[in-house]
């Protein structure tokens, strides 16, 4: 009788923050889709072992910087956040994003915009914002599941090849920089870029 041996995973633990900001999904209106659509893409795309810390909270700016300090204080090395970055009076999450900032990254967001403006003419209403605070990095992401993959992995040809790199290629050596933990990702849904110097083996 033969036995199964499992190899275990050579590349370091990440916890990540998800935060779902809804009024209505919060309040129990509908079901929240952010979350699991979170979820699903950065465990397809990390080879990681990944802890995730989910958040669904209401459209309010205190509760959901309160949210963003909780989860960097808790060791997660990158924070995303979806919903709340459009113009409408309750969109706040980049004001209560800016608001818990060390630095900002105006790069992320230029390129998610960039990238939805292929499909839709009303990306330029977008306001996503990316900061780091301490060694943690906090990227604003659209409400939409669909958008949410778009940004994260960029736009591909019928052949299945990179056109549009998504802003996701740019996060782990942005991690390696804060002093993070070295995410290593599946070339088949996003491949990571890094200096050749920056490139660490795993075995």
């Amino acid at each position: 009788m033969s036995t199964l041996t499992l190899t275990p995973n050579p590349y370091p633990p990440i916890k990540i923050g998800i935060v779902s900001v809804s009024d209505r999904a919060s309040a129990g209106v509908y079901v929240d889709k952010g979350l699991p659509a979170l979820q699903s893409w950065l465990s397809r795309a990390l080879k990681n072992p990944l802890q995730f810390q989910p958040r669904l909270i209401p459209d309010e700016q205190a509760a959901i910087s309160a949210a963003l300090i909780e989860l960097v204080d808790a060791g997660c090395a990158l924070v995303l956040t979806t919903g709340g970055t459009g113009p409408a009076l309750r969109d706040v999450t980049p004001e209560a994003t800016l608001a818990v900032a060390h630095k900002e990254m105006p790069g992320f967001g230029e390129q998610m915009r960039q990238i939805s403006l292929n499909f839709v003419p009303t990306a330029i209403l977008s306001r996503q914002v990316a900061v780091i605070r301490h060694n943690s990095l906090i990227i604003n992401l659209p409400g939409q599941p669909k958008s949410i993959s778009e940004t994260l992995e960029g736009l591909r040809n019928a052949e299945g090849q990179s056109i549009v790199p998504g802003i996701f290629a740019a996060v782990p050596y942005c991690i390696d920089l804060i002093g993070g933990p070295y995410l290593e990702t599946d070339e088949a849904v996003c491949k990571a870029f890094r200096p050749k110097t920056a490139v660490r083996t795993f075995q």
